[in-house]
């Protein structure tokens, strides 16, 4: 198994750190806060961190010095990790400097904890870490490997493992009519009570919980998933 990506959140105001550790962690990546700038410099002198986000709990100077010190060429050699400074509305100088300096973003406050995760997801693609396997729906965006679905509202869904194995199934096999028997040997149902009766159950609540109309019903003869298509803008 490969080793969780390792996110420091430096300075991050609480509010915004709890919720975007726990938005973190959910995803499978392994994150350490600091708050007071002696622990900053334990935290990044110690290596082995991905992405850095600096918060405007810091001043702009203190965040760039971390970011002179740290970005780049990491302690021992390694290459050190990519860095967010969080910055406050207006700060064009200070935003301009610290992209300068290396930056790998800057981000304005308030900040949106959907978009700066997804910054930070792409800044581990970018490193070769192994990102989310992102499926597209109507009204929601799935994540695979952390089995997440995330609802254009801002609501979150946790799918089980059974509903994973089905939703899988349906996405290798787009546009074919799957039948019962193809979904008990593909996907069984995650517990021994399940029976072919069930499978219409396990459909209506995998439905509800994608915000989905892709999963269609043939009368008959099973279940087909047509993908959605992509609206212009």
């Amino acid at each position: 198994m490969a080793a969780r990506s390792v996110i420091a959140l430096v300075s991050v105001a609480d509010v915004v750190a709890g919720d975007l550790a726990d938005h973190l962690e959910r995803r499978g990546h392994d994150v350490r806060q600091a708050r007071q700038p002696w622990e900053a410099e334990s935290l990044l002198s110690a290596g082995g961190i991905d992405v850095a986000v600096i918060g405007d709990n810091f001043t702009q100077a203190e965040g760039r010095e971390l970011l002179k010190r740290y970005g780049g060429q990491g302690p021992g050699g390694e290459g050190g990790p990519d860095f967010i400074l969080i910055c406050r509305p207006r700060d064009l100088v200070d935003k301009v400097l610290a992209l300068e300096l290396g930056a790998a973003d800057v981000v304005e406050s308030p900040l949106n904890v959907r978009e700066l995760a997804a910054r930070i997801g792409g800044l581990l693609t970018r490193r070769g870490r192994v990102g989310g396997e992102l499926i597209v729906l109507e009204n929601a965006t799935v994540d695979l490997r952390s089995a997440m679905v995330m609802h254009r509202s801002g609501a979150e869904d946790q799918l089980s493992p059974g509903q994973v194995a089905l939703l899988r199934l349906f996405l290798a096999s787009p546009r074919k009519v799957l039948t019962r028997d193809d979904i008990i040997a593909a996907a069984p149902a995650e517990n021994a009570d399940a029976f072919d009766r069930s499978i219409d159950s396990r459909i209506v609540r995998l439905r509800r919980k994608l915000d989905t109309e892709t999963i269609i019903t043939i009368r008959g003869a099973g279940y087909r998933f047509d993908p959605p298509t992509q609206r212009s803008e």
